[in-house]
């Protein structure tokens, strides 16, 4: 009895892992099929890497400790979205702190805030003679000032539990409001899968 339970858990495994890279591919084929003015190289280069990609991704989202919910027909985290985006603990010192009293190291998974929605980033170089690191898609951010702005005026947060999970799941607003979910990147949803989420049970 334990064999055919095992048995049916892993056809069962086996039959999810399939369909969610088979969402992934039908997203990201349609993202480059709206791609304007690239190089047929550009095209040819994302399409050799996608396999690798997308069987990283639905590998690491099917065995991710998270408290989202997977979507496997539509490739995506899903949790309860706020009325509002989740800022009410977010100021210049709250963040600034944050990232002064933290070790900060190359691939920690940060949230950048953008016009209407959250967006997951990584840390790829800190500079710590300067008070700086940079960010793999949004640049260089300086901490240990009171502005969380960088040049390209993109916003740095701090990593919360309600943040990430915006984050995670794609939650928009305009004006405030609930809006239609973005959909993440599929370099974001394998950030996602790297999140510790115990780190948000401890005071931060």
């Amino acid at each position: 009895m334990t064999e055919q339970t095992s048995l049916w858990k892993s056809e069962q495994q086996s039959s999810d892992f399939a369909e969610l890279s088979n969402a992934l591919y039908e997203r990201e084929l349609q993202l480059l099929s709206n791609l304007e003015d690239v190089s047929i190289g550009f095209i040819q280069g994302r399409l050799k890497s996608l396999p690798y990609y997308i069987k990283r991704t639905a590998g690491s989202m099917m065995k991710a400790e998270t408290p989202l919910d997977l979507d496997i027909q539509n490739a995506s985290w899903s949790a309860k979205q706020n009325a509002h985006m989740p800022l009410s603990d977010q100021n210049d010192d709250i963040v600034n702190q944050w990232y002064v009293k933290t070790e900060l190291q190359h691939g920690l998974v940060i949230p950048i805030l953008l016009d209407n929605h959250i967006a997951l980033d990584c840390i790829d170089r800190v500079d710590v003679e300067d008070s700086r690191f940079r960010t793999n898609a949004h640049g260089w951010f300086s901490y240990g000032e009171l502005t969380h702005f960088n040049e390209n005026q993109f916003t740095l947060l701090k990593p919360t539990k309600r943040v990430m999970t915006a984050a995670c799941a794609g939650h928009s607003w305009v004006n405030d409001h609930k809006s239609i979910p973005v959909m993440p990147t599929l370099r974001e949803l394998l950030l996602s899968c790297t999140i510790n989420w115990s780190n948000f049970k401890k005071p931060m």
